[in-house]
């Protein structure tokens, strides 16, 4: 493991947790340029396009001729071909947390998969990321109990909470309360040990297949609001949906936001993540992350981006547009994820109406 040489407390003017570790530190080689003189920040994001399609429907066949679209448009624009490099394998981060009816479309993934093993990836060098098994297999991501079939044969499937996929040299620390899980409340301590130390409890372990055993990986959320963080979206996918005893963050609207922000700065982390592929075909307004249909709006488009906060930014807009339409109250100002992330350079949302780039129209 390379030894990184310079520490940068990311999080310096957010008054929260710390990146520690052996290999959680910000080194001076990680950084592209050089940093705003005097602020002890990394210097602004550069404009990324997000590239859009519109989709004629959500079928499969759909899905992987406009996933096929964005990819050759991205390998075309960065110079950046997607095939297997020295590891040989590639991962998809999934998002099945708010359960059944919210989570990744199944078409996508397998257009995803289909675009993957088009470059060069086998099937078993695919493998998909996804945090609670319960929430997994209702979403039909891990097989059936009943029948045993699996929509994703040949395909690992790694479930974060198993506790198999951490290293327990690459952690995020902080003082924050722990043992919480805002979605289901009633299971916050099932499977976690009564006797675990303090210095146990302050820590988020990192899922490290995606930047460790993969040669790149794509980021596959879902949209929700969500109360504390603002948008639940590209970047908490990313991050708290991609760790373990990251829950404890959302009691505190403060600190949560600075968490998804610290998190998604880590350059091992960046350095892997290839970008990020979300649809509008379900996204949910108010009430989130729990599922509710009544607050969900579908929109035929599909977007691909390696700035999570450009895509965050883009969404917040329209559910802060359905909010006031329906009566609700825009998402408050004082929840500052994206501000956050934004001064980490992590992505921008400076002049997003000329990066949004449509492609079919």
């Amino acid at each position: 493991m390379t030894v990184l040489s310079s520490v940068l407390r990311v999080c310096r003017g957010f008054g929260a947790a710390l990146l520690v570790g052996a290999c959680l530190a910000v080194s001076a080689e990680a950084q592209e340029a050089t940093p705003r003189p005097g602020s002890g920040l990394p210097p602004p994001a550069p404009l990324l396009p997000v590239w859009e399609t519109s989709l004629q429907n959500f079928d499969q066949p759909i899905y992987e001729r406009e996933v096929e679209r964005l990819i050759v448009q991205f390998e075309a624009s960065t110079g950046r071909p997607l095939r297997p490099g020295v590891k040989r394998k590639v991962g998809l981060k999934i998002y099945a947390d708010s359960g059944a009816g919210l989570s990744t479309p199944h078409a996508l993934v397998h257009a995803v998969i289909g675009a993957l093993e088009r470059r060069g990836f086998a099937k078993a060098d695919i493998f998909l990321v996804g945090l609670n098994q319960l929430r997994l297999r209702i979403t039909g991501f891990l097989p059936s109990l009943v029948t045993g079939q699996s929509a994703y044969e040949g395909h690992p499937v790694f479930v974060l909470e198993s506790g198999r996929f951490f290293d327990p040299v690459w952690f995020y620390d902080s003082p924050l309360p722990t043992r919480f899980d805002p979605i289901l409340a009633d299971k916050q301590i099932e499977g976690v040990p009564g006797d675990s130390t303090l210095e146990q409890d302050r820590k988020s372990f990192l899922a490290t297949p995606l930047f460790l055993d993969a040669d790149f990986w794509i980021n596959l959320p879902v949209y929700t609001d969500h109360p504390i963080l603002g948008v639940n979206g590209a970047l908490v996918n990313a991050t708290l949906w991609n760790a373990s005893n990251t829950a404890r963050f959302f009691r505190s609207p403060a600190n949560a936001p600075a968490a998804v922000a610290e998190m998604s700065a880590i350059p091992e982390l960046r350095a892997t993540w290839a970008f990020t592929i979300a649809t509008l075909e379900r996204y949910q307004f108010i009430g989130g992350p729990f599922f509710n249909s009544l607050y969900t709006v579908s929109e035929p488009r599909l977007w691909l981006s390696a700035d999570p906060v450009a895509m965050d930014t883009l969404v917040l807009r329209k559910i802060n547009y359905w909010r006031k339409r329906t009566g609700f109250q825009p998402v408050s100002d004082e929840i500052r994820t994206l501000e956050f992330a934004e001064t980490l350079a992590v992505g921008t949302a400076r002049s997003l109406d000329a990066r949004l780039v449509r492609l079919n129209d």
